[in-house]
């Protein structure tokens, strides 16, 4: 690969450069932040920077998002200490989502067969009622299905059907998800 000759391509980061250097010497701080445990005032944050969150979230500390104008958090969402959002792409979480401490959500990579290592990126959709477990890993254009769980370190590639608990990395499918009522 030749990485001198690398450009981003069309790809641009979604902001002027003075937002991105705002959010990146004041509000990123800010929301990772381990000295302000109030997810109110990290929401706070975010939503001036373009993010759209719902009602009743809740933020850790430690949480890292990489460009809050591609975030969009429904309602009653929870999201762990140090989560990276990593999103050259948009991340949609719907309403009661759980991403557990050191989820790893990322929307872009590079092409490992183009000789100039093309970034690739795509959105992450992670629909209601989904929990993605601690450490657990969502890769580029991912959509995690209606209630799915990704347990304990595992490795989504590939997107996860709906109601059904997947497992290792890669991810299989390891059996359906009932809730009792």
């Amino acid at each position: 690969m030749r990485l001198d000759r690398y450009t981003p391509g069309d790809y641009t980061p979604g902001a002027s450069l003075l937002k991105q250097l705002l959010w990146f010497f004041l509000g990123e701080p800010l929301v990772r932040s381990r000295l302000l445990p109030f997810s109110n005032f990290k929401i706070y944050i975010l939503r001036c920077f373009g993010a759209t969150i719902g009602q009743g979230v809740r933020l850790k500390p430690g949480v890292k998002v990489k460009f809050p104008w591609r975030l969009s958090i429904g309602n009653y969402c929870w999201i762990g200490e140090d989560a990276w959002l990593d999103n050259v792409a948009a991340i949609t979480l719907e309403d009661y989502v759980c991403l557990s401490q050191g989820v790893y959500l990322c929307t872009g990579n590079h092409d490992w067969s183009d000789v100039n290592f093309r970034l690739v990126s795509a959105p992450i959709y992670i629909e209601v009622g989904s929990w993605i477990a601690a450490r657990a890993t969502v890769g580029p254009g991912v959509t995690v299905g209606q209630g799915s769980v990704l347990c304990l370190a595992s490795v989504a590639g590939h997107s996860l059907e709906p109601m059904t608990i997947y497992a290792g990395n890669p991810a299989v499918a390891i059996k359906k998800r009932v809730i009792s009522p």
